[in-house]
């Protein structure tokens, strides 16, 4: 696959980011940035890197939360492109959900016996 290739596979998977398909040094690997932003703001960014191997592609994937200089997030690999993006959104999900569940205890241990009692679908009183 050649940079124009990858860069329509990117727009075709993620079209709600603003790709740049970088040059490399190895004709099997291919990469690219793609940022999301609102006005100046970056709200996310995304790294693709493709790599081409014996018999199939490999993707890795992984983002970055706001600005230009925060920390990488989780990186995952797959064989297709929606599939590493798919794993990358659930693992974020799955965080997400753990830290909903520790802070709804957290809220809920603040709580005196009788209102947690009322409290039956985790709304603080």
């Amino acid at each position: 696959m050649n940079n124009a290739g990858f860069r329509k596979e990117l727009l075709k998977t993620m079209p709600g980011y603003s790709w740049t398909v970088h040059k490399t040094d190895d004709p099997r690997r291919l990469s690219a940035t793609g940022i999301q932003s609102s006005g100046f703001n970056r709200l996310s960014t995304l790294n693709v890197i493709r790599t081409e191997r014996e018999d199939f592609a490999w993707y890795e994937v992984k983002s970055m939360g706001h600005g230009t200089r925060g920390p990488w997030g989780q990186t995952i690999g797959d064989r297709t492109l929606a599939r590493a993006l798919r794993g990358l959104q659930d693992h974020y999900e799955r965080r997400a959900n753990n830290f909903r569940a520790l802070a709804a205890s957290l809220q809920n241990g603040r709580l005196t016996p009788e209102a947690q009692a009322n409290n039956v679908q985790g709304v603080s009183l």
